[in-house]
């Protein structure tokens, strides 16, 4: 991993609220906040937060007297978040899900969405969230199933891998879909501490798009690809953009779109 896998700055924060928050996001943000609200919670931690989309169905669904503590690594996502913002108040604070700066057994659950692909150490982030999380507390993630099971990435890194055909860019099998096998989720969970082992559920939702352009502009300019993109020709990224709309348009239609998306839940206590 390198640092282009997790430069989320410049513009990308604004095309990711704006294009894949309600592509890809949504339907994953309700799933984790619904589970979250079953559970005995006074005081939560997110990590990876982004730009906030579990961040404000926590503020908006779980009652009013649970602290909400929403981290990222990257502070331009956190200060777009905060601008977007929340339905009640929300504690903000740029962090580093390695080395955590909460105190031992501070808090009842610890979220994150899409975001543990990220770590460059998994087990040693998950033994962080445990010493944060007090006895009996939940630990709830989720993470991207293999990209063959999702459908509009999958042929953006298939418009990749054609304009760059000797060097493909390949940051999405690597990382946000490269963290799919159950036995490797809870071999890292055990080894930072935790057992039993974590419940982990595969759950398929749609991803929706107003139009194959959209869904392009938003996988290829609105992530860490967009890094690997103009690494390799700054000047090719609409061409890749342009490449990944058409080959979206012909398998799902020119008009609004629909696809599937796959990703698991996991659910582990302390």
């Amino acid at each position: 991993m390198s640092e282009r896998d997790t430069a989320f700055a410049g513009s990308i924060p604004r095309i990711y609220e704006a294009y894949l928050v309600p592509m890809l996001f949504e339907p994953y943000a309700r799933d984790l906040v619904t589970r979250l609200c079953a559970l005995p919670t006074k005081r939560v931690l997110e990590i990876a937060a982004g730009t906030g989309i579990v961040t404000r169905a926590m503020a908006s669904s779980l009652p009013s007297d649970v602290t909400i503590v929403a981290t990222d690594l990257n502070q331009p996502m956190l200060d777009h978040a905060a601008r977007v913002g929340t339905a009640r108040e929300v504690e903000w604070r740029q962090a580093d899900a390695m080395q955590l700066p909460f105190d031992d057994a501070a808090f009842d659950a610890v979220v994150c969405q899409f975001g543990v692909m990220f770590f460059p150490d998994r087990a040693q982030a998950y033994s962080g969230v445990r010493r944060v999380l007090k006895p009996g507390g939940t630990f709830l993630f989720n993470a991207w199933d293999r990209i063959e099971e999702n459908d509009f990435t999958l042929a953006v890194q298939q418009a990749a891998g054609t304009v760059f055909p000797d060097d493909p860019p390949r940051f999405f099998a690597r990382i946000p879909h490269g963290y799919f096998e159950h036995d490797r989720i809870a071999a890292d969970l055990l080894q930072a501490g935790f057992a039993p082992a974590p419940v982990i559920t595969t759950v398929g939702a749609r991803s929706r798009a107003e139009s194959a352009r959209s869904a392009a502009i938003g996988l290829c300019q609105g992530t860490p690809l967009r890094n690997e993109i103009e690494a390799r020709s700054a000047s090719r990224l609409s061409e890749v953009t342009d490449l990944a709309e058409d080959l979206i348009a012909q398998r799902f239609g020119r008009g609004a779109i629909d696809g599937k998306i796959q990703a698991n839940v996991v659910s582990i206590r302390r």
